[in-house]
């Protein structure tokens, strides 16, 4: 999977880009064309599993099917309503969230995000951290609200399925489960994406683990002694003074309905 999204629509945290890297580095930062070029040629002969989607404000989503020697998880794509989802990963009670939101039995778990996002943006708020709560399983995904021009992502706690984001030439995000994918479009301007973690592109990242702590960003120092982005960790000792829990601006679809 992997998204990128113009410099003026993500807002990423500002310690994910580091120095401009010099001429003489092994390597540059890419522009988002040639990331796209780069993905869907890494796919081949089996591009007819990969597809790219791109949106007039700058945005792109790109799926490709893994091949079975990659990865054992599930890779997903859906889209409803000018809301898309690359999801990776799986859902051990996706049965009993098909229940809980009342949705069709063959909702698979790219479709239930979509349609977890549009329900509490409509019905009503939710806390955003305890939607990412009840999700038990290993899993990344990347969602985004074309109408809004909002962007979600998270990474689930366990760990299982991994994230990994950057910042491209131009200043893009790139978001991707492939670290070579990222570390190659980046250069230095890269860092693992933080398991419990989600990130909104109007709100920043926080942890839904502890959505009462703030999330930190830790400089780090390649092999080289030059700073390349940043580790972010979960700082339980210190805590977010004033964390909205009821209402509709704790609502992790409103933020997008609002940006």
């Amino acid at each position: 999977m992997l998204g990128i999204f113009k410099k003026g629509l993500a807002h990423p945290p500002q310690e994910l880009n580091s120095p401009n890297p010099s001429k003489t580095a092994t390597r540059q930062p890419k522009f988002p064309r040639e990331i796209l070029e780069e993905f869907m040629a890494s796919h081949q002969p089996s591009s007819s599993n990969a597809f790219s989607v791109s949106f007039e404000d700058g945005a792109a989503l790109t799926y490709a099917h893994p091949p079975r020697s990659y990865s054992v998880h599930q890779r997903l794509f859906c889209g409803l309503d000018n809301i898309y989802c690359i999801f990776g990963g799986s859902l051990n009670n996706l049965c009993s969230l098909i229940k809980q939101y009342g949705l069709s039995k063959g909702t698979d778990e790219a479709m239930f995000v979509i349609e977890a996002y549009r329900t509490l943006r409509d019905r009503g708020p939710y806390p955003a951290d305890q939607v990412l709560k009840d999700l038990d399983g290993d899993y990344g995904f990347v969602l985004y609200d074309s109408k809004a021009g909002t962007i979600f992502a998270a990474s689930g706690a366990g760990e299982g399925v991994r994230l990994f984001w950057g910042i491209a030439a131009d200043g893009s995000l790139v978001i991707s489960d492939n670290l070579e994918i990222v570390k190659g479009s980046c250069a230095k301007s890269f860092a693992p994406f933080p398991a419990g973690c989600m990130f909104h592109s109007e709100h920043g990242l926080m942890s839904f683990e502890h959505p009462r702590s703030k999330v930190k960003a830790m400089p780090r120092i390649d092999s080289e002694g030059v700073m390349c982005g940043a580790n972010f960790k979960v700082d339980v000792q210190s805590k977010v003074h004033a964390m909205p829990r009821v209402g509709s601006e704790a609502n992790w679809a409103i933020w997008g309905q609002n940006a």
